[in-house]
């Protein structure tokens, strides 16, 4: 259980890594558009004398990386803190040499280095976002010594004529608009992974739950199972006894006896089964139909349910397997319905888009809204008694096990309906034929 939800917590954060260091990609080829323009118009309309040949191949060498990146991006392999703080790093030397080029400080899109530092301290660690802080802060200190300035008048003065204003104004604009689009794109990706954690630590408190549940209902039945052989046998001592035998009303209440107590063995042999057996090992080879009309009929022939509707609306019967648990999620399902209904239990199935669609009908008094809300949580129940909800709670979860999902609505003309949903890739037999049991 544990190794498994530390490979789903591994999965979450392959997943967030790699759509973070897209986001990355897609904010270079973003520069790269950008700077293309940039040059272009500084060249072409403001007559500003560049080092062409050098700015382009600084370019090249940005396309590259991020051709590189892009190649990375699509490999199976975590995205780590390193590799973010390597790509900023670059996306940090490329707008440095860029900068030193066309004027250092002085040009405008000097400003551009906060955006390197705000997506750093949104996606990198702290020393590593404390490091691309100096280093940017180094870079704009060299620059302010080695770089040559732009030969533009300074006409600061002139305001919102200034072509110094207008391109601190323009970078101003990019600043922003590209921080409001990634930074909400990384910061929902972070809130998605943080979710997804926090359901996989529900879950893994659910299992833990589910085992001692488990180890609790083992050890109960193996208990069970003394005392149970002993009233068998008390039973059969009775039925042989002339006193019994004489009276036939005592006799069947005997013989009534002995046949749930026999249920009571099949439940606890069951139990033991579950606890014993794994999914497979277990798993009865059978068909979707077969399987449902069996389970059906010993449910119904086992409780006094008065009127019974079941529905199979499964035209095509496919070879499955089906162990005892899902059977056990099943009755649970029934057995709720009978104890909120005991006049009319309902029972339709359907296959649906590869994937087998269950639903239980009742006429009861229906779900709470706060049961519905809380729908599979354990000990949530309208029942009010100690342990009440466990069984509800167990269906969602071996459901959840299988691929499959369980809903509980209220329905318009009175009643609950529970649907529970199963693919069915998670129960076919690829072998045939198939002999129903």
């Amino acid at each position: 259980m544990f190794e498994r939800g530390a490979d789903n917590a591994a999965v979450v954060e392959y997943v967030a890594g790699h759509k973070n260091m897209l986001q990355l990609i897609e904010l270079r080829w973003i520069a790269v558009i950008g700077q293309i323009t940039t040059i272009a118009g500084a060249i072409l309309v403001f007559d500003v004398r560049l080092p062409l040949v050098q700015m382009l191949e600084v370019l090249a060498c940005l396309i590259a990386f991020n051709i590189a990146s892009h190649l990375r991006w699509h490999e199976h392999r975590p995205v780590t803190n390193n590799e973010l703080f390597l790509a900023l790093l670059v996306d940090v030397a490329s707008l440095t040499m860029q900068l030193y080029l066309a004027g250092g400080t002085t040009n405008p899109f000097a400003f551009l280095y906060l955006l390197q530092v705000i997506l750093s301290a949104v996606l990198l660690e702290a020393w590593s976002t404390w490091t691309i802080v100096a280093i940017t802060l180094a870079c704009l200190a060299g620059l302010s010594v080695f770089a040559k300035p732009l030969a533009l008048p300074f006409d600061h003065a002139r305001g919102i004529s200034s072509l110094y204003v207008q391109g601190m104004l323009i970078c101003f604009t990019l600043n922003a608009a590209l921080l409001v689009v990634f930074i909400s794109r990384i910061t929902n990706t972070l809130k998605a992974k943080a979710a997804q954690l926090a359901d996989l630590r529900q879950r893994a408190a659910e299992e833990d739950h589910i085992v001692r549940m488990g180890l609790l209902a083992s050890g109960a039945a193996h208990e069970l199972g003394t005392p149970l052989a002993t009233l068998s046998v008390i039973l059969g001592d009775w039925k042989r006894m002339r006193e019994f035998k004489a009276n036939p009303d005592l006799l069947e209440e005997i013989t009534e006896m002995e046949t749930q107590l026999k249920r009571c063995k099949s439940i606890v042999s069951g139990i033991l089964l579950s606890a014993g057996e794994t999914r497979g090992e277990s798993a009865a080879r059978t068909t979707i139909r077969g399987f449902l009309d069996k389970l059906v009929a010993d449910w119904q022939h086992s409780r006094p349910v008065r009127d019974f509707d079941y529905r199979n609306r499964i035209e095509h019967d496919l070879p499955v397997a089906f162990d005892s648990a899902l059977k056990q999620t099943i009755d649970n399902v029934l057995d709720n319905a009978l104890e909120a209904s005991p006049d009319w239990v309902g029972v339709e199935a359907g296959v649906a888009d590869g994937t087998l669609v269950l639903t239980v009908l009742d006429r009861g008094p229906g779900f709470a809204p706060a049961m519905l809300a809380q729908f599979g949580k354990p000990y949530q129940s309208s029942k009010g008694r100690p342990g009440g909800g466990l069984g509800l709670f167990l269906v969602v979860n071996v459901a959840r096990t299988l691929g499959g999902t369980v809903q509980a609505v209220n329905r318009p003309e009175g009643g609950a309906a529970v649907t529970l949903t199963l693919p069915l890739s998670a129960i076919a037999l690829d072998k045939e034929p198939v002999h129903v049991h």
